[in-house]
C-alpha cells in the first residue's frame, strides 16, 4: 500500500512539474471523439505499466529506476524526442508524428523484455497490444486530417533492442516502465490542452 501511495505522490509530482515547466499554445481542434479516446487509451497504457512497475518490484525488488541510471547508457534504452509537443508553438503535425514514432519505439523496447518472467508475461502483451491500438488510432488521425507522411510504421518496422541477460531484461524493464511513464505524462498533458475548448 506504501509503494502505490508513494508512486501516486512521485506521479501526481511529476505531473505538475511537466505541466508548469512549459505552457502550451493555442491548438488546431482536433475531433473530441478521438481526443477522449485518446485520453482513456493513455489511461489503460499508464495502469498497464503500475501494474508492471509493482510486478518488477514485488518479484525482483527492482523498485527506483534512479538506481539504475547508470545501465541506461549502457543498453541503449533511449528517451523519446517530444519537442514539438513542449513548445510554446504546439505543432499538432509534429507532435501527433512524434507521439506515435514514440509509441512503436516502445513497442520494440516492450518486445526485447519478453521472456523477462512468466509473471510479467501477459501485462507485456496486453501493454503492447495497447499501445499498437493507441498508435493506430492516431495514424488514423493523421490520415483524417492529411496529416500523415506517407507510409505507417509496422510491426515489421518496429525497432528492435536486445538484452542478453535475465538482469538486463529486469532493468531494462523497471527504465522502460519508468521512461513510457514520463512519455505518457507529457502525452496526456497534451491531449488534455487539445481538449479544452
Amino acid at each position: 500500500m506504501k509503494l502505490i501511495a508513494l508512486q501516486l505522490l512521485l506521479w501526481h509530482s511529476a505531473l505538475w512539474t511537466v505541466r508548469e515547466a512549459t505552457p502550451l499554445g493555442p491548438a488546431r481542434t482536433l475531433p473530441e471523439t478521438f481526443l477522449l479516446k485518446c485520453l482513456e487509451q493513455v489511461r489503460k497504457i499508464q495502469a498497464d505499466v503500475v501494474a508492471m512497475q509493482e510486478r518488477l518490484c514485488a518479484t525482483h525488488k527492482l523498485c527506483h529506476p534512479e538506481e539504475l541510471v547508470l545501465l541506461r547508457h549502457s543498453l541503449g534504452i533511449p528517451q523519446v524526442p517530444l519537442g514539438s509537443c513542449s513548445s510554446q508553438a504546439l505543432q499538432l503535425t509534429g507532435c501527433l508524428g512524434q507521439l506515435h514514432g514514440g509509441l512503436f519505439l516502445y513497442q520494440g523496447l516492450l518486445q526485447a523484455l519478453a521472456g523477462i518472467s512468466p509473471e510479467l508475461g501477459p501485462t507485456l502483451d496486453m501493454l503492447q497490444l495497447d499501445i499498437t491500438d493507441f498508435a493506430t488510432n492516431i495514424w488514423q488521425q493523421m490520415e483524417d486530417l492529411g496529416m500523415a507522411p506517407g507510409v505507417q510504421a509496422t510491426q515489421g518496422t518496429v525497432p528492435t533492442f536486445t538484452f542478453t541477460s535475465a538482469f538486463q531484461r529486469r532493468a531494462g524493464g523497471v527504465l522502460v516502465a519508468s521512461n513510457l511513464q514520463s512519455f505518457l505524462q507529457l502525452a496526456l498533458r497534451v491531449l488534455r490542452h487539445l481538449a479544452e475548448p
